[in-house]
């Protein structure tokens, strides 16, 4: 016993080193941080044109308090109304399979991405203990543009936006595609900014790099485009805004508000913006959930259901998108109600074909106990396109859910 107790005493002093030891490197660790920052926030400055007005704070973060905030956001974003609803509409538009688990794969994604992240609410940069220097470099450089604008903006007001997924994707677009752009220009300060190489046009291999990391790479496509294009389609939009609109911040009502205008900066140009549709009352059936898609997400549509069509072919078919909705109805998210307005007859009529193509392969193998019908509407003297997806009993069937044009450009 007394052998086993000089034991203990050996092992308990060894902890106190070790937890001193930890502690140290924690207190070195968050001293190197912070010396980073301050290293970094004049480049900042010079390339924005942006003053701080306070000094972000920064601290690490385990990777397993990386997920629990990421974790904790995505409950706060989507709780569980919302997240049912999201799931049905990605679920019916086969975006993703119905076995798919929406929060576990973006957190598993988003856990395994990450290299550093900023938290408006505490005005701190948090950065990840288990990565390198560079991605350390990279990371702190591109979170302090996320510090720098929410000086400038409201971030949390611009992406909580609810039922308007377009619009925020566009938003979305501006902010990382501005930290993107920035962080690449401060890293390598011999680039100019008319010489950079189009982010956009690099997706691919940004992708296939990405894919190394196994679960970004099992994650379904949709999930995988929609978190690469803000920084990448961003980057770009924010390059062509700063040579266009030089001292300018793509800010307030500059803010683009759709992804057509991030995808084709001349119809941002031109204030082509989308109609706004709105359902009319009543709804035949209970109403789970309501938002729109956009031309991005109608790309990724046609690159899902058409997989012998080029990305180009998916973006003809996107092409003269003018706005959109859709409901997801019943007691059991059973039903699908999609609206889409159109610039002309001639791009109503593209869409309308390539739709058909794909939800016949969509629907292909489906139960004799569903019914789909795609159908060419006028409102208002606008072209539009309504393809319902229902069970053969919905009531909405009998009563089609009708829509209105609520604002015109």
């Amino acid at each position: 016993m007394k052998r086993l107790r000089g034991a203990g005493a050996a092992l308990a002093a060894a902890g106190v080193v070790l937890g001193c030891r930890d502690r140290a490197e924690a207190v070195q660790r968050q001293s190197a941080l912070r010396e980073l920052v301050h290293q970094r926030m004049p480049a900042l400055e010079q390339v924005t044109g942006l003053k701080f007005k306070r000094d972000p704070a920064v601290a690490p973060r385990s990777r397993n308090q990386v997920r629990d905030y990421i974790v904790h956001k995505f409950n706060e974003d989507l709780p569980p109304a919302e997240l049912a609803g999201l799931q049905a509409t990605l679920r019916l538009f086969g975006f993703v399979p119905d076995s798919l688990d929406l929060r576990e794969s973006f957190a598993d994604v988003l856990t395994e991405q990450i290299g550093g992240y900023f938290d408006p609410d505490s005005n701190t940069l948090y950065v990840p203990t288990d990565i390198d220097s560079f991605i350390v470099r990279t990371s702190v450089t591109h979170e302090l543009v996320h510090a720098l604008q929410g000086q400038y903006v409201n971030l949390d007001s611009l992406l909580e936006l609810k039922h308007a997924n377009d619009r925020r994707g566009a938003a979305q677009a501006v902010l990382e595609g501005q930290a993107t752009l920035v962080q690449t220009l401060v890293m390598m300060p011999e680039q100019r900014l008319e010489q950079l190489p189009s982010f956009w046009e690099a997706r691919l291999a940004t992708m296939a790099q990405q894919r190394r990391m196994p679960a970004f790479a099992h994650a379904p496509r949709w999930l995988r485009e929609t978190l690469i294009f803000p920084y990448l389609a961003g980057a770009d939009f924010v390059r062509w805004f700063d040579t266009t609109h030089p001292g300018r911040q793509p800010y307030g009502a500059a803010m683009p508000v759709s992804t057509e205008q991030i995808l084709h900066p001349d119809r941002y140009a031109a204030g082509d913006t989308p109609l706004e549709l709105a359902f009319v009352a009543p709804s035949p059936d209970t109403v789970r959930y309501e938002d729109d898609l956009g031309e991005f997400e109608i790309r990724l549509l046609f690159a899902q259901l058409l997989d012998d069509s080029t990305e180009d072919q998916a973006a003809w078919l996107a092409g003269g998108w003018g706005g959109d909705r859709y409901r997801i109805l019943g007691p059991a998210f059973e039903a699908l109600v999609w609206y889409s307005a159109w610039d002309n007859s001639a791009a109503a009529a593209r869409f309308e074909k390539g739709l058909e193509r794909a939800w016949a392969r969509r629907r292909s193998d489906a139960a004799a106990a569903r019914r789909w019908e795609i159908k060419r509407l006028t409102i208002d003297g606008r072209s539009l396109v309504r393809l319902i997806d229902a069970p053969v009993g919905w009531a909405g069937w009998r009563s089609v859910p009708q829509i209105m044009i609520a604002k015109s450009r």
